[in-house]
This record gives C-alpha cells, sequence and structure tokens, in this order.
C-alpha cells in the first residue's frame, strides 16, 4: 500500500529512484490540493469508462416513463375536447401543436446541457407536465387550452433535450441499448396513459383528472433523491469548436430530416388522430377508441426495447431500411384488411412505426460524441416541428377528403422516405 494516496499519478513507485525531499514535499501537497473530495466527486459523477451503468439508465426511463404518462393525456382526450368546442378535425388535432412549438428551445437547452448539468430539469419536469396536463379537463375555451399546452411543450423540451444524452453518458459503450430503455419507458408510457385518463375521466368526470397529478409529483421527489448527485454534464474533454460541429450536422442532420419526414406523418396519423379514427370510421367508444392507443404504444414498447439492442450488433441503417420499409405496407394492411385484422395491425404497426426512434437517437448520439445534447436538441426540435406540421396537414386533408384518405395519404408519404437511409452517414460497424 502506497504512503501517499494518489502519489502513483506523478510517478511510477515501482522503481527505486531518489526524489528529493523538496520535491517530495512539492507533489503530496499538489496531490492532497488538486485530488477531489468524495463528496465533489459525486455531486459530479459522470461515467468515463465506458461501463452500463444499469441503475442510473434505470432511473432515467422511470422519470420518461411517468413524464409520459402525462403527456399521453392529450390523444383520448380529444374526442370529448372536440365535442366541448365544437371544431373540426385539423383544429382540434392542432392543439397537440402548442405541445411542439417549444421545441425550438431544444438546441439552446441542449447546448446549455453540454457545459452545465440541467439534472433538475430531468428531475422537476414530470411534476410541471403532470400538473399542465391533468388541468385539460379544467377549461372549456381554446384559448386557454392552447396555453395549457403551450407550457407544457416548454416541460416537454426541458426534459427531452438533456434526458437522452445524460442516457448516452452513463450507458458507456452500449448506446443503443441505452436508448432502447429510455425510449422503450416512454412508449410503455404511451400505452398506459390513456388507460390511465380514461379511467380518471370515469372515475372523476373530465373536470376532475386533475387529481391524477399527484402520481407527476411523487416521482419527482423519488428523482430527487436519486439523481441529485448524478451529472447530466459530459465528462471533460478536449475543446471542440462549433465550427467542427455544424459540417457534421449538415451531413447527418439533411438525410435524417428526410427520414423523419415520411415516419412523422405516420405517426401524426397512428397516435394523434387514432381515437379519433377508431370513433368516426370504426365507430367505437371513447374505452375501445383509448385501447386502440394502447395497443399501438405497448407493441411499440416491444419494439423500442428490440431495435436499439439491434442496432448495436447489426447496424443502424440495416434496422432503418427494415422498419422503414414495412411500415407502409402494415398501415395499407390497417387501412383495407377485415375488421377483425385491426387489432394485429394495430401490433405490427406498434413494432414496426414506433421503434425507429432509438434507433434514430443512437445514431445521432455516435455521430456527435463531442456535442450530444446539442445534436440531441437539434434533433429533437426538428422532429417536434415536422411533428407539428404533420399534424396540422393531417387534419387539413381529414377535413377535406376524410381520416381514412388522411391515413392514406401518410402512409404514401413515408413510402418516399424510404431511400433517405442510404444517404446517412455509417456507424463504426457499418463503414
Amino acid at each position: 500500500m502506497p504512503w501517499f494516496p494518489g502519489l502513483e499519478a506523478h510517478f511510477d513507485l515501482s522503481t527505486r529512484s531518489t526524489v528529493p525531499a523538496g520535491a517530495l514535499q512539492h507533489i503530496v501537497t499538489d496531490t492532497v490540493l488538486t485530488t477531489p473530495s468524495k463528496k465533489a466527486t459525486a455531486a459530479q459523477r459522470s461515467p468515463r469508462d465506458g461501463t452500463f451503468h444499469a441503475d442510473q439508465v434505470a432511473a432515467i426511463a422511470a422519470g420518461h416513463f411517468t413524464h409520459d404518462v402525462y403527456s399521453a393525456f392529450l390523444a383520448p382526450l380529444l374526442p370529448l375536447i372536440q365535442e366541448r368546442l365544437g371544431v373540426g378535425y385539423a383544429l382540434t388535432g392542432g392543439l397537440s401543436i402548442f405541445t411542439q412549438l417549444p421545441s425550438l428551445l431544444n438546441p439552446f437547452i441542449g447546448y446549455l446541457a453540454d457545459r452545465v448539468s440541467l439534472r433538475y430539469f430531468i428531475i422537476l419536469a414530470p411534476a410541471v407536465s403532470a400538473t399542465l396536463f391533468s388541468s385539460l379537463g379544467l377549461t372549456s375555451n381554446y384559448l386557454t387550452l392552447a396555453m395549457l399546452l403551450l407550457a407544457a411543450g416548454v416541460s416537454i423540451a426541458a426534459f427531452h433535450a438533456p434526458a437522452p444524452a445524460m442516457v448516452g453518458q452513463v450507458a458507456g459503450r452500449r448506446v443503443g441499448t441505452g436508448m432502447s430503455i429510455f425510449m422503450a419507458a416512454g412508449e410503455l408510457a404511451r400505452t398506459v396513459g390513456p388507460l390511465v385518463v380514461v379511467a380518471g375521466v370515469t372515475w372523476f368526470g373530465l373536470e376532475g383528472i386533475w387529481r391524477l397529478a399527484v402520481g407527476g409529483w411523487l416521482v419527482s421527489g423519488l428523482l430527487y433523491l436519486r439523481l441529485r448527485h448524478v451529472s447530466a454534464m459530459p465528462p471533460p474533454t478536449a475543446p471542440t469548436l462549433l465550427a467542427h460541429f455544424w459540417p457534421q450536422a449538415r451531413r447527418v442532420f439533411l438525410p435524417l430530416s428526410w427520414l423523419m419526414t415520411g415516419r412523422l406523418f405516420m405517426m401524426a396519423a397512428l397516435t394523434t388522430y387514432l381515437p379519433l379514427f377508431m370513433r368516426d370510421v370504426l365507430h367505437t367508444n371513447l374505452w375501445l377508441a383509448a385501447a386502440s392507443l394502447t395497443i399501438l404504444e405497448g407493441a411499440g414498447f416491444v419494439g423500442a426495447l428490440v431495435t436499439g439492442t439491434l442496432s448495436d450488433r447489426l447496424g443502424r441503417k440495416r434496422i432503418l431500411l427494415l422498419l422503414f420499409g414495412l411500415a407502409p405496407l402494415l398501415l395499407l394492411a390497417f387501412l383495407f384488411g377485415p375488421l377483425w385484422l385491426t387489432p394485429v395491425s394495430l401490433v405490427l404497426l406498434g413494432l414496426v412505426a414506433i421503434s425507429p426512434q432509438p434507433v434514430m437517437l443512437a445514431l445521432v448520439q455516435d455521430q456527435f460524441s463531442a456535442h450530444r445534447a446539442l445534436a440531441n436538441g437539434i434533433y429533437l426540435m426538428l422532429g417536434f416541428l415536422m411533428r407539428a406540421a404533420a399534424v396540422w396537414i393531417v387534419g387539413f386533408l381529414a377535413d377535406r377528403f376524410g381520416l381514412h384518405n388522411a391515413y392514406l395519404a401518410s402512409g404514401l408519404i413515408a413510402l418516399v422516405s424510404i431511400p433517405a437511409v442510404f444517404f446517412l452517414p455509417a456507424s463504426g460497424d457499418e463503414a
């Protein structure tokens, strides 16, 4: 056992070289003064050894699950909101656009998260989002609903910009696996969320679902206990200029935006408008409309859990090509198949159409290791803005030509996005 802890950092003590006493005193003093305390180390804990830290990944994923349970309240409430407001599909679905607008903040939040720890954004967001989404039943005014959802969108941005980058750090070399767990938690939340809010409406009425917000506050308290010493800031690295970031961003985000456009049109149809489709096209009740969303998102949970890990082994581009090739075909089966095939089609669509997200997030993390949160913020901003546009366009098409034809158009747009996969930069195992 060495006499002076940390001395090995300066000299190899296995050698018998003679060190002058004055130099030795200087070395010991320097070592004691520059060795961080346990408390400081804990406060800035950020894995640097490539190890997969399962407990930290699980904690962030639990926060993601809770947060997205509440953000999943909106879609199943849209039929009730539409009846209350007396508006068309575009205005009803357009309410979700207000949750997307604050995504303009994502690059700024991501840039900040690359420099300071934003763990309290991750800790507090479940409580804030729970409060805002649980308040949707308290008003019948469109403008008030829009303001509530705009504020909720800020909370969504504050959570989703730093959280995946934090997962990318604590997952070590298994980024795809970490993203699968993180995204699967979100998909599981969107599976559970519709059932939770419909149960809340059944028990308390639309005006009484504010009581459901307590769950978000409890989980934020638990996240504080678990994550308050885990840094959301990347470990120190050699300075990397933003001038080096933008050329790579163009190479990655141009084809990725093309690919995202096709996916997000399908997602706008399949998630935002699915309860309305089930009610108006298939003539089901509110419970069955919510159950259809649960079936879709439940299958998406399984798909998200698998695809990121598979992409670690088989490559990001191969998995994306498979998923984007199958999704439009399965949407056609959903639209034109017999009624008994509807649950099967929803399961297969959930497995294929929802699950590309962890693969795409892992690809972004692969390409921008020095600016992970900034790159993630740009990716999320693009995704949220494109989704907002897609929601409005699908709603407009539904008002003009019917929901069935709007769904068909979204599938065709997804089909023409497939060639974008070939323009994506290769990951390490695909180069």
